[in-house]
C-alpha cells in the first residue's frame, strides 16, 4: 500500500504493508521467557520481512489482540504477556487483564510498576529481542 501526504508524514514512509493475524501470532509466539518485545517490534520486523517502510499499526495493534484471544479459545498458551505496547506499557486488552500480565510477567522476573494510570515493566528496554 502506498501513503502519500500527511499519513506518509505520520506514519514516517510511503510503503506500507497491512499484514495477516497469524504473522503476529507468530512473532508473539517466538519470545522466549525472560525477553520481551513492542507492538512496534512486531511492526519494524513485519516491515523489514516484506521490504517496505513499515507495517500498518493498527492491524497489528488489533491482530495482537486477536492472536491472544483465539489463543485462549483454543487452549492454547500464547506468552502475549511479552508483547508491550509501545514505551514498555503493559497491554490491559489481553486476556486477564492488566492483572494477570502482571503476574505473569513477575514470575518471569519482570518489575512492574504503575506510571500514571498505567501498568509498565521497568528497564523493559533492556529485554528487547
Amino acid at each position: 500500500m502506498k501513503l502519500e501526504g500527511k499519513a506518509a508524514e505520520r506514519w514516517g514512509g510511503e510503503r506500507m504493508v497491512i499484514i495477516k493475524p497469524m504473522e503476529v501470532y507468530e512473532i508473539m509466539e517466538g519470545v522466549p521467557r525472560g525477553k520481551l518485545i513492542t507492538i512496534n517490534g512486531i511492526r519494524k520486523r513485519l516491515a523489514k520481512k516484506y521490504k517496505v517502510e513499515l507495517a500498518c499499526p493498527l492491524t497489528t495493534g488489533m491482530f495482537s489482540r486477536i492472536a491472544a484471544e483465539a489463543a485462549v479459545e483454543r487452549g492454547k498458551t500464547l506468552p502475549c504477556w511479552r508483547t508491550l505496547k509501545n514505551g514498555g506499557e503493559i497491554n490491559e486488552k489481553y486476556p486477564g487483564g492488566a492483572e494477570k500480565q502482571k503476574e505473569l510477567l513477575k514470575k518471569e522476573g519482570f518489575k512492574v510498576t504503575k506510571k500514571g494510570r498505567k501498568w509498565v515493566v521497568k528497564d523493559w528496554e533492556k529485554y528487547l529481542i
